[in-house]
């Protein structure tokens, strides 16, 4: 199960309908023209369209999966006293004195340039259920990362 939020989801419905709409049909014609172009067994342009279509309808697949499984969070009744999925944390790095924010989603909302880790991540991981004012002590690859909780809000 994949909780997220409505946005979220209503992203990756509209996503499936244009791969369903747009490049479904696309790959189909790449196939058939390539078809037409004669011997099958050294259509190397043939062989690639196969497989794009191979790759478009796992990637379907797996998004219709997701959709099924989701879960959508109804934030009115998400609490801010402590960091959960949908928060917002704005936090500041003990090592270095830096300010981050960071939004906690599920992985297939995931956008680091908009702010937005996975809830799968060790930040997010190590900030779950703490509350403001507590440092997190996170063990990351280059060693362990100590972040003051400023503030938790939701984000809606």
């Amino acid at each position: 199960m994949a909780y997220m939020s409505r946005e979220g989801y209503d992203k990756l419905v509209a996503e499936l309908q244009r791969l369903e709409a747009v490049e479904r049909p696309k790959a189909s014609a790449a196939i058939a023209e390539a078809r037409d172009k004669g011997d099958l067994s050294e259509n190397s342009e043939y062989d690639a369209a196969k497989e794009a279509q191979a790759h478009l309808e796992a990637k379907i697949a797996q998004m219709k999966l997701t959709i099924a499984e989701a879960k959508i969070v109804d934030t009115s009744r998400l609490s801010a006293d402590a960091v959960q999925i949908m928060s917002k944390v704005e936090m500041t790095n003990m090592g270095n004195q830096q300010k981050m924010t960071y939004t906690i989603v599920s992985e297939t909302e995931a956008n680091l340039r908009e702010g937005k880790i996975s809830i799968k991540t060790p930040i997010a991981q190590g900030l779950l259920n703490k509350k403001v004012g507590d440092v997190a002590e996170i063990k990351i690859p280059a060693g362990t990362l100590k972040l003051r909780i400023d503030k938790i809000s939701i984000e809606l």
